[in-house]
C-alpha cells in the first residue's frame, strides 16, 4: 500500500453539502492500489464509555485517472454534524487513515478524526436552479445577422465576406429577433451575447461606454424588445461584462492620457510611472500586453462602485439572467465577492459565469461565481474525438479528473461549451469530419452541466483562429449542413425529453470494451448506457444484463441481444426504466 499517495482534505472537492442533508466524501488513492475502502462516520458528541461510536459504510470506486483512485461516499448524517475516517485496504493489508495519519486499529479518540462540524445552509453550494437545464447558444453579434442596415457602420461589407480583425458586416439586435424563432426550434433556452456595449472594434472587448450599447446593434428600446421576446420563448440572456480591463478610449482613461498625473482618474488604472508610453514601452498594465486595453484597479474603491452600479442597472433595468465575466481570473477575488453580492440581491438566482481556463475551484467557493468555462472538458473532447490525439483510456481519465476537481454541484452547472470567439471552429479542429463534431456533441450533451454551441456550429459552419472563427452566420438553408443540424437537435430533445440523459443522473464510465467511450446516467426512475465507437472499425462489445431488452433511444428500437456492433463513428445509447 503507497500511504504517501492516499489523500484526503475536510473541505473542497473532498467533503462538501451537496444538499441541507447530504455531505459528500471524497478520498483519492494510487490507481489500482486499494482494493477496498470504507467510510467509518457518526456524530462527534455521541460516546459510548468514552469511544466514539460509528458506522462503517463502503465507499464506491467512482473514477479514476492516470495516476490516481477515486473514493466516494454520501452520508446524511442524522443531526448534520459528520466525525469520519477511512478503513483502507490493500489486499491483505489493513490501514485506518485520519486527519493525525495512519493506523493499525480504528482510533478510541475523536480528535483523531476528520471533521465536518455542521451543515450550515448557508455554505451549501447554490447556482441558479434553471442552469442546469438550459442548453446554451453563444452569439457574436456582429456576426449573426443584419436586421437591421440603417444601423450599419461606415464601410460596412456584404453579409458573408471573410472576416478580418476590423472589418464589419452588420449584425445587430434586429438580426437576432428574426431567428429567434430558429433558435427556439433547435431547443436552444440560453443565449451568451458577447459584448454588446459601445466600442472601436468588432468584438467589442475594448469598451468605451458601459452603460451605453454600440449604436450599431440598436438601442435601449431594442435591447429590452429582444429580451422580452427570448423570455417569452423560455430563452434566458446573458451579457458579457469586460471589467479586467477598459478600452483605450474609456473616458476616465483618455483624461489620463490628456491629463497625466493630474487627471482624478489616475489612480483607476494600474500605472507603473508617467508617461504612459515612452516609444515601444507602455507605463501602464494591460490585458495581454495590449495598447488598447488598459487594465482596471478594481481594488480602487471609485472604480468598484463604477463596475457594480454598471453590472447592477443591466440587471434591475432590462431583467438580465446572467453575466459572463471575462477575463475573470485577473480581477481581484473582493471584487468578485462584492459583485456577487451586488447582483444577487437584485436578482437571486441570475447566473455569474466566470472566464477562466484552468482549475476554477479558488472562484467557485460559492462566494464568486456560480460556474467557469469548462475548457479542460472541451480540450478533452477536442483532443479525443476531434483530433484523435488521446486514446479512449487517456480520453475517460481526462474527463475523471475534471470531474473529480470540483464538487459535483459545481459540474451540475459548469458551462460545458465546444468553442468560441476565441477557438478555431470545432468542424475544422475535426479536419472536417462531421461524424467526429457529432459524436463530440452527444457526449457534451450527455453530460453533467450546461452546454453551449457556438453560432453557427450546429450547420457546419468552419474556420480557423480568430478572426476566422467569426464568420457570419449562413442564412441559405442550401448552404447549411441540415443533417448535422438534425442530429445536435434530436439530442438536445433527449436531453429533455430523458432527465437521466441532463443533469437529473449520476455520470460514471463503464468498463465495457477498452476502445469504446461507454458510460452510465443514472437516477432512480431510469438508466442509460452510451456506447460510443470514434474509431474507424466496428467494435463488438456485451451488453451488461440490466440493458436487455431495452430502449436504443436514438432509433427507438428495442435491443434485445447480448452482443451488439457498435459501427464506425456511431453509437447505441440504451434507456432502461427502473422498477
Amino acid at each position: 500500500m503507497l500511504k504517501e499517495a492516499i489523500y484526503h482534505r475536510p473541505k473542497n472537492n473532498f467533503a462538501y453539502s451537496y444538499d441541507a442533508d447530504t455531505v459528500h466524501i471524497r478520498l483519492r488513492s494510487k490507481k489500482g492500489d486499494l482494493t477496498h475502502v470504507s467510510l467509518l462516520h457518526g456524530d462527534s458528541y455521541i460516546l459510548k464509555d468514552g469511544i466514539w461510536v460509528y458506522d462503517e459504510e463502503d465507499m464506491i470506486l467512482a473514477g479514476s485517472d492516470m495516476l490516481f483512485d477515486y473514493w466516494m461516499a454520501e452520508i446524511k448524517p442524522a443531526h448534520r454534524r459528520l466525525l469520519y475516517g477511512f478503513k483502507c485496504v490493500s489486499g491483505n493489508e489493513t490501514v485506518y487513515y485520519t486527519e493525525r495519519g495512519f493506523f493499525d486499529q480504528a482510533p478510541e479518540k475523536t480528535a483523531n478524526y476528520f471533521n465536518f462540524p455542521y451543515i450550515n445552509p448557508a455554505d451549501i453550494f447554490t447556482a441558479p436552479r434553471w442552469v442546469k437545464d438550459t442548453v446554451w447558444y453563444q452569439i457574436f453579434p456582429e456576426r449573426f445577422g443584419n436586421g437591421d442596415p440603417r444601423l450599419d457602420p461606415p464601410n460596412t461589407q456584404p453579409w458573408g465576406g471573410k472576416p478580418e480583425i476590423d472589418n464589419y458586416f452588420g449584425g445587430d439586435f434586429q438580426g437576432v429577433i428574426d431567428h429567434l424563432d430558429y433558435l427556439q426550434d433547435l431547443g436552444i433556452t440560453g443565449i451568451y451575447f458577447t459584448p454588446i456595449f459601445k466600442a472601436n472594434t468588432n468584438h467589442k472587448y475594448d469598451t468605451i461606454d458601459y452603460l451605453q450599447i454600440d449604436p450599431q446593434f440598436g438601442d435601449e428600446e431594442l435591447l429590452r424588445k429582444l429580451i422580452d421576446e427570448c423570455h417569452q420563448r423560455g430563452i434566458k440572456v446573458m451579457l458579457d461584462a469586460v471589467f479586467n480591463h477598459s478600452g483605450y478610449f474609456f473616458g476616465p482613461f483618455q483624461d489620463v492620457l490628456e491629463k497625466g498625473e493630474a487627471s482624478k482618474y489616475k489612480d483607476w488604472f494600474h500605472i507603473r510611472k508617467f508617461p504612459l508610453q515612452e516609444g515601444d514601452k507602455l507605463n501602464y498594465e494591460t490585458f495581454s500586453f495590449e495598447k488598447n486595453m488598459p487594465k482596471l484597479n478594481t481594488e480602487n474603491p471609485e472604480v468598484k462602485n463604477y463596475l457594480l452600479n454598471v453590472a447592477s442597472h443591466w440587471v434591475k433595468n432590462f431583467d438580465i439572467d446572467g453575466w459572463r465575466l471575462d477575463v475573470a481570473d485577473e480581477v481581484d477575488h473582493a471584487f468578485w465577492r462584492e459583485f456577487r453580492r451586488t447582483v444577487k440581491a437584485i436578482k437571486p438566482d441570475v447566473y455569474i459565469l466566470g472566464e477562466i481556463w484552468h482549475d476554477a475551484l479558488p472562484w467557485l467557493q460559492g462566494d464568486q461565481f456560480d460556474a467557469a468555462m469548462n475548457y479542460r472538458f472541451v480540450h478533452a473532447i477536442v483532443d479525443f474525438f476531434a483530433q484523435r490525439k488521446i486514446t479512449a483510456e487517456q480520453f475517460k481519465q481526462e474527463i475523471t479528473h475534471v470531474y473529480h476537481s470540483y464538487p459535483i454541484p459545481i459540474n451540475e452547472v459548469a458551462f460545458n461549451l465546444l468553442g468560441s470567439h476565441d477557438t478555431p471552429r470545432l468542424l475544422t479542429v475535426a479536419y472536417g469530419n462531421k461524424e467526429s463534431v457529432k459524436l463530440s456533441y452527444l457526449f457534451a450533451l450527455s453530460s453533467p452541466g450546461s452546454p453551449c454551441i457556438y453560432y453557427g456550429d450546429e450547420i457546419g459552419l468552419t474556420g480557423g483562429p480568430d478572426p476566422d472563427c467569426r464568420k457570419c452566420m449562413v442564412w441559405d438553408e442550401d448552404k447549411q449542413d441540415r443533417d448535422l443540424r438534425a442530429f445536435i437537435q434530436k439530442a438536445i430533445a433527449l436531453r429533455k425529453q430523458i432527465p437521466a440523459f441532463g443533469n437529473s443522473g449520476s455520470f460514471a464510465f463503464a468498463d465495457i470494451h477498452p476502445e469504446l467511450i461507454s458510460y452510465t446516467r443514472e437516477n432512480e426512475q431510469e438508466k442509460l448506457l452510451f456506447l460510443i465507437n470514434s474509431s474507424d472499425t466496428p467494435i463488438q462489445a456485451d451488453v451488461p444484463d440490466v440493458f436487455m431488452n431495452a430502449q436504443n433511444v436514438w432509433t427507438e428500437e428495442t435491443h434485445d441481444e447480448k452482443t451488439v456492433t457498435i459501427q464506425p463513428q456511431n453509437f447505441i445509447i440504451l434507456h432502461k426504466t427502473m422498477k
